[in-house]
């Protein structure tokens, strides 16, 4: 049988905390305001941080930002090398994406693949080795305790590879693998053909590989590769986590001091292609087209560059509230996805793209209704409640682009690379805020017009073609009923059938 413990005092303490919180609850009711609208929130200050405040150069040369923090017994550190995709030899496309591969798994002069493995998964520590258009990098996250092995084996990963045989047959029948599965999905066909178009089949930025080049990758390659890339004059490193700063750079200093110097490798070309504007199909039998309308844009430095990006939120990359999205899904219902993106490149310009996917016999009634919006953004001023919200999309977001020790650190070493004005984020919320809406008209009628841009489409033609049922849009209506179809590429050669 239980038995009751509580005694009067406790019965009295109880009474008057009831008491006492119901009081406070009341009167916190009595200061909620009826509706969501009417709360009243503190205006935001945040002052974004300064890359000088973590930024250190070891004796060699080698920029380290360091952004200690308690929180966690947990170091996270990354190796930033400048080169990527766009060192490729023509016939070995693939190459950086392979060689990432192998540094990591590929085992070193001293470790087999599979002993490496296992020191790794003892200490706890992921490692990781990829590869991008424009930068390689090489990172560890590890438990405190375990940082100094942790940061021996990824230095034995990048300066001594093994480069294994075996793995990296295994490494070519993945990547081949993947190959075959290509043209199963019209998403990979619309976003290779578009890239071919916007930058040219030769430029880094659309190249594929291919089983030849591939195969034709060679030990010797990848040491060669890794060598150019992989060197302390080619290198940035981050450092965020549980550690004193000073004891780290010794760290950083003893890890990085013996590894030769090596060369800064150059800025990516830029693409020589220029965009053919009109129609481009490609024939998939699919139930939905999906579809890409857009052009070059411009770059990061381009005065029009925060009124581009206010236009596209209004556009259509704000989501529920951009106007592609409400005429598009919400008031027509043609679409679940649509919407629109604002890339500007920092090398060379970007690209501006509208997208949607629907059913064929309505993806010309939806391209009709996108050239509409472009046409309205290029004829009429946007309202000052549409501006106010998409300006407010970005001013009040801002702080996300800090919210992490690693994600600010990220940023720090981008900006380090591309030689960005170390004022761009003190003055970001300055210039977004400065946009007015005769400034998106403007740069409306330099990147919204249609005889400038191609119109790319994966779908069935035979029902995409006619239109709708209710006759308001057919593919004849756009570039004089001109449209080139494209014949789909073989999956492992990515050549067009004769």
């Amino acid at each position: 049988m239980k038995t009751n413990t509580m005694t009067p005092l406790t019965f009295i303490a109880i009474a008057a905390l009831s008491g006492s919180l119901a009081v406070s609850v009341s009167a916190s009711a009595q200061t909620i305001p009826a509706r969501p609208e009417q709360i009243k929130f503190k205006p935001l200050s945040f002052t974004p941080p300064k890359p000088s405040e973590y930024r250190h150069v070891l004796s060699n040369g080698i920029v380290v930002f360091l952004a200690p923090s308690k929180e966690l017994p947990l170091i996270d550190l990354s190796l930033s090398f400048k080169g990527g995709d766009y060192l490729e030899p023509a016939d070995k496309v693939g190459l950086a994406a392979l060689t990432a591969v192998m540094l990591r798994t590929g085992g070193t002069e001293s470790l087999a693949p599979t002993e490496l493995d296992e020191k790794l998964d003892f200490l706890a520590t992921v490692a990781s080795i990829s590869t991008k258009g424009t930068t390689c990098g090489a990172s560890i996250d590890c438990l405190t305790a375990n940082f100094d092995e942790s940061l021996s084996l990824l230095m034995d990963m990048l300066r001594r590879p093994r480069f294994d045989e075996g793995k990296q047959k295994i490494a070519v029948d993945g990547m081949l693998e993947q190959m075959k599965q290509r043209n199963d999905d019209a998403d990979p066909i619309l976003g290779r053909e578009w890239n071919m178009a916007l930058y040219g089949e030769d430029h880094f930025e659309a190249r594929e590989p291919t089983e030849a080049s591939i195969r034709g990758i060679t030990k010797a390659d990848m040491t060669a590769f890794a060598t150019r890339v992989l060197n302390p004059g080619n290198m940035i490193v981050s450092v965020s986590g549980d550690f004193e700063p000073a004891p780290m750079l010794a760290k950083l200093e003893a890890a990085l001091s013996s590894w030769p110097k090596g060369e800064r490798m150059a800025n990516p070309p830029a693409p020589t292609a220029a965009l053919t504007p009109g129609v481009f199909h490609i024939e998939k039998e699919i139930p939905q087209g999906k579809v890409y309308i857009g052009r070059r844009s411009l770059t990061r430095d381009d005065p029009d560059f925060f009124a581009a990006l206010v236009m596209n939120e209004i556009l259509g990359g704000g989501g529920f509230t951009s106007r592609i999205v409400k005429t598009v899904r919400s008031d027509e219902g043609l679409a679940y996805s649509a919407g629109s993106n604002l890339d500007a490149g920092v090398y060379y310009p970007g690209e501006f793209r509208a997208g949607f996917q629907s059913k064929n016999p309505t993806v010309a009634l939806a391209i009709k209704l996108i050239e509409d919006e472009f046409r309205k953004m290029r004829d009429v001023p946007v309202t000052a409640e549409e501006l106010d919200v998409a300006k407010k999309s970005f001013i009040e977001t801002f702080p996300r682009a800090f919210e992490s020790k690693p994600a600010m650190l990220g940023i720090f070493v981008g900006d380090e690379w591309t030689g960005r004005n170390p004022a761009y984020w003190q003055t970001y919320r300055e210039n977004v805020a400065k946009v007015s809406a005769a400034d998106v008209q403007r740069v409306a009628k330099r990147l919204l017009g249609m005889d400038s841009m191609a119109i790319f489409i994966v779908g069935d033609w035979d029902t995409i073609a006619p239109g709708d049922p209710t006759n308001r849009a057919r593919m004849a209506d756009f570039f004089n009923d001109q449209a080139e179809h494209l014949p789909l590429r073989d999956p492992m050669t990515m050549q067009r059938p004769q």
